[in-house]
């Protein structure tokens, strides 16, 4: 019985893996899908960015107020019921022929993914036997997604070279999705634990906000998100002015940064299991200040080699701050707590680029955009360095590894 358990959340964490795998094949190829865009409709940049912004806001609107079904459905219906709006959306896409549909399209897209999503984040503290062990799983979690970001655009690419349209990019993740339905209906997943005595409802939520726990992870979240998207939205037109001997890696800077992101997470679900994350995180956001601080101050030169680079360093900020801030939180909590931070992730997605979209207008120059994104990773690692040094969350991380999961001797949470 043991032994079938076992096997039950493996599979279950192999539907996860492969469940964030599959959106980000669509969300992370934006940026190869706009420049069709443009000339399909013939629009602006700016406005063929509603691309990226309308499925980003749906996320965020979705996982605020929608994160509580995890909690109150369950997370197995949560999940399927998100899986199934994005399948069906997906085909869809197909059928297009306007801008106005297919941004219609994006927001019912980014609505399912926000259901869906929330209630992944919530089952991974359900297979979990720690906090230290989901920090390790969210890691291997978002190394999936960082390899559907590089598998998507190679989708489009291929498509677009053999004069087929990048729709269809949408039309394969949405046959991914069903067969990810299939087995989601068919595995047994864990209980889900009911609060006592508390309605689970969109004002939880909303209380939620207030939570300095929630608050400072979601805060953290933000500052990494738009510290990552200055490199792979401005980096491009930053770097298009270099012209050095190693074009190529110029020209390939965005696909190694998702690379050594991707391959980061993946070193970094082991590297958490032996170090103290608080350490960790401190060390790899100073390296990220420098990245950029370097390619500010040392110009498109320095930065062929250093925004790529970054990607390394910053792989297991995120995961590790989402994993965190969860796990601050009892499992009957998780889904709520999940779309607060999903939330806040969003929004860095979504106002950093833009902000920085108004300082490049403003000054002219993609490396204020950088300069923007220095100022915000020295922000992020003050507070980490705070974190390390008073360390808040160590007594509560403890105090839920003995009741949520059993673990009464000291342990690296």
């Amino acid at each position: 019985m043991a032994d079938a358990g076992s096997q039950n959340i493996a599979v279950i964490r192999w539907l996860t893996f492969l469940m964030f795998m599959m959106f980000a094949m669509t969300t992370d190829s934006v940026g190869v899908i706009i420049p069709q865009i443009v000339k399909e409709f013939g629009l602006s940049v700016t406005a063929a960015g509603a691309f990226h912004y309308a499925t980003m806001a749906a996320i965020a609107a979705a996982a605020i107020l929608l994160g509580f079904l995890a909690d109150r459905l369950g997370r197995k219906p949560t999940i399927v019921l998100g899986l199934m709006i994005f399948a069906l959306n997906s085909y869809l896409f197909v059928f297009g022929k306007t801008f106005a549909f297919f941004l219609v399209l994006l927001t019912i897209s980014g609505a399912s993914i926000g259901i869906f999503k929330t209630g992944a984040l919530a089952l991974i503290g359900d297979i979990s036997s720690s906090t230290a062990e989901h920090t390790s799983t969210m890691n291997l979690v978002e190394g999936f997604f960082g390899i559907g970001a590089i598998i998507g655009p190679a989708i489009v690419t291929t498509l677009i070279d053999n004069h087929v349209s990048w729709k269809w990019l949408y039309a394969i993740a949405g046959t991914i999705c069903m067969v990810l339905i299939l087995i989601a209906l068919l595995v047994r997943y864990p209980r889900t634990m009911k609060p006592s005595g508390e309605t689970v409802d969109l004002r939880r939520t909303l209380r939620m906000m207030s939570n300095p726990y929630a608050l400072a992870f979601g805060v953290g979240a933000l500052l990494y998100v738009a510290i990552e998207a200055s490199v792979y939205v401005w980096g491009p037109l930053y770097l298009s002015d270099y012209d050095g001997r190693w074009t190529v890696l110029a020209s390939y800077a965005i696909s190694g940064f998702f690379f050594l992101r991707a391959a980061g997470r993946f070193l970094g679900a082991w590297l958490l299991k032996k170090y103290d994350w608080s350490r960790v995180l401190v060390i790899l956001s100073l390296a990220i200040l420098l990245c950029l601080a370097g390619s500010v101050f040392g110009g498109v030169r320095a930065a062929v080699v250093l925004l790529p680079f970054s990607g390394l360093f910053m792989s297991v900020i995120y995961p590790t701050l989402n994993s965190k801030g969860i796990s601050c939180f009892e499992k009957s909590e998780h889904g709520a707590v999940a779309g607060v931070i999903l939330f806040f992730t969003c929004a860095g997605a979504v106002l950093g680029p833009l902000a920085m979209a108004q300082v490049i207008d403003l000054l002219g120059a993609p490396k204020y955009a950088f300069l923007m994104a220095t100022f915000f990773a020295a922000l992020l690692l003050c507070g980490l360095v705070y974190n390390c040094i008073r360390q808040p969350t160590r007594a509560i991380l403890s105090k839920l590894d003995a009741r949520e999961y059993g673990i009464t001797s000291p342990a690296r949470s």
